[in-house]
């Protein structure tokens, strides 16, 4: 292979539609537009949701409900998960090296999901009554 025979592979690339060349080209007189009406026209469109003027579909059903956006900073680690990282002292930053919280997460909780056996200190992290019960029972403690 040289640098002057490269070439992209076949298929790869097609020519531009030409719209508006004449007839021979297949899309001559009215460019694939069809014929009259809003579409056809240049400039000619609606908005994102416009349904004719009939009470669009977001401005018919009800509103429900609210998500925070603060929420992208909230962080859940399970029992099973510390037993599996087996560090005994665990803190944000640890979970964020190990991969199992967000680089974002500023607020991390363990919740009680599955077994803990080894005594783990936690500093700097919530838990559940149950994650916490759990904890210290297996000899860990939080801070």
């Amino acid at each position: 292979m040289e640098l002057n025979s490269i070439q992209p592979a076949a298929g790869a690339k097609h020519a531009k539609r030409r719209v508006g060349r004449g007839i021979g080209s297949g899309l001559g007189k009215t460019a694939g537009r069809g014929h009259k009406g809003q579409k056809s026209r240049s400039g000619g469109y609606h908005k994102v949701g416009f349904e004719g003027g009939q009470m669009p579909m977001h401005r018919r059903l009800p509103k429900r409900g609210f998500k925070s956006h603060l929420l992208q900073f909230n962080a859940e680690v399970t029992l099973a998960a510390l037993e599996k990282l087996g560090a005994a002292e665990v803190d944000a930053l640890t979970l964020k090296q190990a991969g199992l919280i967000a680089q974002q997460a500023k607020v991390v909780k363990v919740i009680g999901t599955g077994k803990l056996t080894l005594a783990v200190k936690l500093t700097g992290i919530g838990a559940t009554a149950s994650a916490k019960a759990a904890i210290e029972a297996a000899g860990g403690s939080l801070a």
